[in-house]
């Protein structure tokens, strides 16, 4: 396999990850984009937010490249350390997903620009800091995907939606009534291996 491919293939996974992101927010009123359902606030536009600055940082700063007119909420806030999770009422929707595409094409351009073995820097990764453009590719398919998942599992919470991709959602072809039967057996399998 050539380097291109890799490439090739490597970018295509990223893509379908960035993708399944921003369709996770499709339909969804202004609440229920921004409201915490877990204990630790995971919300769909924070995990959006959070990985448009990812990719800032990682295919921008990590290789020289640094991103063009970032807005000011970009910069990091120590009194608000996870402030990248979570958008202020002042951030609209279109601007953080209009930042994450710009995160994109930026990235894209790193990508596209240098060779797989191209050598970055990731400051706060510490004695293991010094990376390749494969690495960091490697990286934020995991980290993308990781949120992709956070995301599909809040988005079924909010309104029973799931699914991998809008034109292939990977689940079986089922009926409401086939789901509540199936949760039935996964709870009472459950209830026996517990012997409850």
């Amino acid at each position: 396999m050539t380097e291109s491919e890799q490439k090739s293939d490597l970018h295509r996974y990223l893509k379908n990850g960035r993708e399944a992101m921003v369709w996770k927010l499709d339909g969804l009123s202004e609440y229920d984009a921004r409201r915490p359902l877990t204990p630790t606030g995971t919300n769909l536009l924070g995990l959006v937010k959070h990985l448009a600055l990812v990719e800032i940082g990682y295919f921008g700063d990590c290789f020289g490249r640094p991103f063009p007119d970032p807005p000011a909420w970009a910069e990091f806030d120590e009194d608000d350390v996870n402030g990248d999770m979570w958008a202020t009422p002042d951030q609209s929707r279109e601007d953080i997903v209009g930042l994450y595409r710009r995160a994109w094409a930026h990235a894209d351009a790193t990508i596209s620009e240098l060779p797989l073995d191209a050598p970055g820097r990731v400051p706060w990764w510490g004695d293991r800091g010094d990376v390749t453009l494969r690495l960091i590719l490697v990286h934020m398919i995991a980290e993308t995907d990781r949120h992709a998942g956070h995301a599909d599992i809040v988005r079924e919470l909010i309104d029973g939606a799931a699914g991998l991709r809008e034109d292939n959602d990977n689940l079986p072809g089922t009926d409401k009534a086939w789901w509540e039967s199936y949760y039935a057996k996964v709870e009472a399998g459950a209830r026996e291996a517990a012997g409850l």
